[in-house]
This record gives C-alpha cells, structure tokens and sequence, in this order.
C-alpha cells in the first residue's frame, strides 16, 4: 500500500497550477484517497523563464518540460501534469503520456483592445501572439496586420494588450475557461477556418513505463475519446517533425468508433497552405494520423519547409 504522497511535477503558472489540481482532484475521487496523498512540485522551465524571444528561437517543443522529465526520469517525480501541445512527439527513453483528462474547448479566441474581431481590425493593426501558428493563420487572414511575438502567462499577456503593446491577442479557450477568464473574449473562431494546434486543450499526465503502480493509478481518469484524438493528431505531428519552428494545425473528433482528422501545414506568412482530411476506424487513430502527415508532406514537396526554415 502507497504510504507517501505521489510527487507531481508541474510549472508553476497559473494555468499550470490550474491543470495539477484538476489532475490530483480527479485522482482523489477516482481512489479515494486524501488530498495529502499528493505533493505538489512546481518547477521552473527554460520556456518560462526566458520570455523576450520567440520558442522558435530559443529552441521549440521540450522549453517547457525538460526539467520536469529530469527529474521524472531520475525518480525524483512520480508523474508529471503538462498541456499536450507542449509535447515533443518523441519522448525521453523510459516515459509516456499515461494519461488524458477529458478535453476541453480546442477553439482559439480573439481578445480585441480595438475591435472585437480579426475582420473588425483596422488597417495595419497589431496583434500579439507566441504560436507560430496562429501568426501564419492570422497572415492568412489578413495579410495587412502586424503581427508581434507576445511571450508569458495568460496574465501577462493580458497585461501586456491592457498596456497597448497590442490591439489584440489570441489565447486557447480551454486556458481561458481552466483560469475563469472567459469573460475577456471578445470572438471565438471557426476550427475549420483557424485550426487549432494539434492536442490543444488537452491535459495530459507523463510517467515512467516501468512504473506499474503509478500508471494503474493514472489509468483511473484516463478519457478514451481524447486519448484517441491526441494520438491522431500527434501521429500527424511526427510524420511532420513538428515543432514550434513550423506553423502546423489539426484536429480530430471521435464518433463512436469512427475518427476524423483534418490537418493544415503553413508556411510563416501564410501565403502557401496545403490541407487534409482522413477518418477511419479509432483504434487506428495513430496510423491515421501519420498517414495524414506523410500524404501532406507528399502533397507540399520536399521543398516546403525547406524554402523558409
């Protein structure tokens, strides 16, 4: 019997924070067991402590949870609570994605200083955002916008709109529904317009694979549904070597058995789109995922990435 509190690692921001609680709140109902049952290990990142560059410069997927799988991998945690989209779609020998909660929104949505939606915004505005992605989908929206790298928290990034850095900015409504701040919203976009970044929304929880009992522990509160889903979308991420150096989008929805995917790669200024849609059966939720990514790196050429990376 389990005598000494599960250890978790997580970043110590506020979404974050918001993420693990949700995590160990699950665990306690799911076993039973008292809230001190788990410690709670907040860790700072390189992708949080270095936030006046882009992640594509600094270094992509992995800024956020190498000193969090460190330390997973040395012992030290018995899991750590991340957001999906952080991850790196190969992971360090010996650990996994155990687990996912059940997915929240994966839509993006517009907080507007000056006007509530992108189509609203006046001629040569400026919008911030982090994600490569939604610079490139925002380019391709309007290609007359100025769009500026807006790094930190949900909080500082408001902050920074607040201040007129800005006169809009992008965030997941999934952080913004996790943090209570749904009230900043000023437009929620189309997924089939503005695809969301592959497992956006999604929490999931990684652990070491020799460890039986924490991942009997975790397979408690695993959702099945968007376990499948972020394992499609993710098998499209690797076809591709996605990183935070490359503007990538897709989605996936469960329908009983059956899964659907579309995917959409970019180019920065979003000048050059190619998309794509498979579906089949969930248990090949993976494989339809990286077929998706080969047939839409078949499709761009061996060229695309190469001409602006």
């Amino acid at each position: 019997m389990q005598t000494k509190p599960f250890r978790i690692g997580t970043r110590g921001s506020p979404l974050a924070l918001a993420q693990v609680h949700e995590v160990r709140d699950r665990l306690m109902a799911a076993h039973g067991l008292p809230e001190e049952m788990f410690e709670i290990v907040v860790l700072t990142t390189k992708g949080d402590r270095i936030t006046d560059r882009s992640l594509a410069a600094i270094g992509g997927k992995g800024l956020f949870t190498e000193e969090l799988e460190q330390r997973l991998s040395s012992g030290e945690l018995d899991f750590a609570v991340h957001s999906a989209k952080d991850m790196a779609t190969k992971l360090p020998e010996g650990l996994a994605l155990s687990a996912y909660l059940p997915r929240e929104d994966i839509r993006d949505t517009v907080i507007g200083r000056t006007a509530p939606r992108l189509i609203d915004l006046p001629h040569g505005a400026t919008v911030g955002s982090a994600s490569l992605r939604r610079q490139a989908l925002i380019r391709r929206l309007r290609p007359d916008i100025n769009v500026i790298t807006f790094r930190g928290s949900v909080e500082t990034r408001l902050r920074k709109l607040e201040e007129g850095q800005a006169d809009a900015t992008l965030l997941a409504l999934a952080g913004l529904k996790r943090l209570g701040k749904v009230d900043v919203i000023t437009d929620i976009l189309d997924p089939d317009e503005f695809p969301p970044a592959p497992a956006q929304g999604a929490i999931c929880t990684e652990s070491r694979t020799s460890d039986d009992r924490v991942n009997d522990l975790l397979s408690a509160i695993n959702d099945g549904p968007t376990f499948d889903t972020v394992s499609c979308e993710r098998g499209f991420l690797a076809a591709l070597d996605g990183s935070c150096r490359t503007p990538i989008a897709g989605y996936a929805v469960c329908e009983g058995d059956h899964i659907r995917f579309f995917g959409m790669i970019l180019t920065p200024d979003g000048r050059q789109v190619h998309t794509t849609t498979i579906e089949g059966h969930r248990r090949d939720a993976e494989a339809l995922g990286t077929n998706a990514g080969q047939a839409i790196r078949a499709e761009a050429g061996s060229t695309f990435f190469e001409d602006w990376t």
